[in-house]
């Protein structure tokens, strides 16, 4: 049984790898309709200065997980893209007034790929020969969970050095 699963997953990283072409043009295609004013694209793992037209005392991100952003100033602020997904960004004057709303798209470099097995699908996020777990409604929880402990272990150990670093600087 483990040795199908291997040969499915290998014969849908085969596929993935032989059409390059294809996933390229919808990659790209996707980064353009994300790019407008009202948009922000942002590869994951990367981090982008972005600047508001006045302002900014207050900045949420709808979903944490898949982008973080920090201010810099009170018109500049980081964003990072922690996981492959969609969110949205909303940035409130000192007033409560918005100053932006912004969809934020964190793209892996990669495509989507569903791989159905009886009656559970699996959807994997693939760039080359690596796919990781991109779930989406309808995939099996568990595979997800496990990752995203990961994820969570990955960010814990990254504050755990910013901290240690913070404090040999005092």
């Amino acid at each position: 049984m483990r040795r199908s699963v291997r040969t499915l997953l290998f014969t849908t990283v085969a596929l993935v790898a032989a059409v390059p072409a294809f996933a390229g043009k919808n990659h790209r295609s996707h980064t353009a309709q994300t790019n407008g004013s009202s948009g922000i694209s942002i590869p994951m793992d990367e981090a982008r200065v972005i600047a508001f037209s006045r302002p900014v005392q207050t900045v949420f991100v709808g979903n944490p997980t898949v982008a973080d952003v920090n201010m810099i100033d009170s018109r500049h602020a980081f964003i990072m893209g922690k996981a492959f997904g969609v969110t949205n960004l909303i940035a409130l004057d000192s007033n409560g007034n918005p100053v932006a709303s912004r969809h934020v798209t964190v793209l892996g470099g990669s495509t989507l790929v569903t791989l159905n097995r009886g009656p559970d699908q699996f959807t994997y996020a693939c760039a080359t020969a690596r796919c990781e777990h991109a779930r989406v409604p309808g995939d099996p929880k568990v595979p997800y969970d496990e990752n995203m402990g990961e994820v969570q272990a990955r960010e814990d150990y990254a504050q755990k050095q910013a901290d240690a670093s913070a404090g040999t600087r005092q």
